[in-house]
């Protein structure tokens, strides 16, 4: 394959969030202080994880802390430039710029789908079989599983990234979005498109729902044995889970309705795409 991009133009424009000066100010100062918070509290969780023998050996932590680190890393490739654009008269990206931030957020967004999962299977494990919970979830299990989740949000990335890399670019070159994303960039190349779209569908869209639903499933598994076996430890699920459940959620939710039917603009992608790149990392 002829990896050499034949695109005209050299950069997109960003059309961010507002084109209001008062509200690009409001803005600039909330997700500063967002990312501020993200970055801090994230580095606590992986720092504590990572030095505290106890919490290290613990798969839930151990988890934790990786999911906090693949979360400091998402909000780290979308976030500084959507805060210096809210006070930029002009917000580009250039070409390869913008090929890379689509790279690294699908290639993250990848894996904390699959690390996700992990968490899940770990919270029914320990919840359902309790006597062997420290058999299965080991060390060796733990560490296949990160390094799972990583090799599956590179080949995410891959699948899709590998033919964007060749589409040719020659305006317009506008991407009404706070950062560059598939199915927005695709639909400013100039040649035909469709195959990608639907793989861009099946890859990002499809994956997302059926991801969603295995762990919707998976807690509702975990709920309805517990309820079966005490009734007082339903309450002590729902307590460990909520959290899970909220993240999963506000994770997906914003990325199935992008991605399922993506060559639809809707106004409120913009501000979906806010959810999980700031407001789940924050949480």
């Amino acid at each position: 394959m002829d990896m050499k991009n034949s695109s005209v133009i050299s950069e997109f424009i960003l059309l961010g969030l507002t084109s209001s000066w008062r509200l690009a100010i409001c803005f600039f100062i909330l997700f500063l202080l967002a990312y501020a918070a993200i970055m801090g509290g994230n580095i606590l969780i992986v720092i504590t994880v990572s030095f505290d023998a106890h919490l290290h050996s613990t798969p839930m932590y151990f988890l934790l802390g990786n999911l906090s680190f693949l979360d400091m890393c998402i909000s780290t490739i979308t976030t500084p430039k959507m805060v210096t654009d809210f006070l930029r008269e002009n917000k580009a990206i250039s070409l390869w710029g913008c090929m890379a931030q689509m790279f690294f957020l699908h290639f993250l967004g990848g894996s904390e789908m699959t690390l996700l999962i992990v968490m899940a299977v770990d919270r029914y494990v320990a919840i359902c079989r309790p006597l062997h919970y420290t058999a299965i979830m080991n060390r060796r299990v733990l560490l296949g599983s990160v390094l799972l989740s990583w090799a599956v949000g590179f080949v995410h990335t891959m699948s899709q990234m590998v033919f964007m890399a060749t589409l040719p670019f020659c305006g317009p070159n506008v991407v009404d979005n706070i950062f560059c994303d598939l199915p927005l960039v695709i639909k400013l190349a100039c040649t035909e498109t469709y195959v990608l779209e639907l793989l861009v569908i099946a890859d990002s869209g499809l994956l997302s729902f059926i991801c969603f639903v295995l762990l919707l499933v998976s807690y509702t598994v975990i709920l309805v044995t517990v309820r079966r076996q005490s009734s007082g430890g339903l309450s002590k699920a729902l307590s460990t889970l909520s959290a899970h459940i909220t993240v999963v959620t506000l994770f997906f939710g914003p990325c199935i309705f992008i991605y399922a039917w993506p060559f639809r603009s809707f106004s409120v992608d913009k501000f979906l795409s806010v959810f999980y790149s700031v407001i789940t990392p924050l949480l």
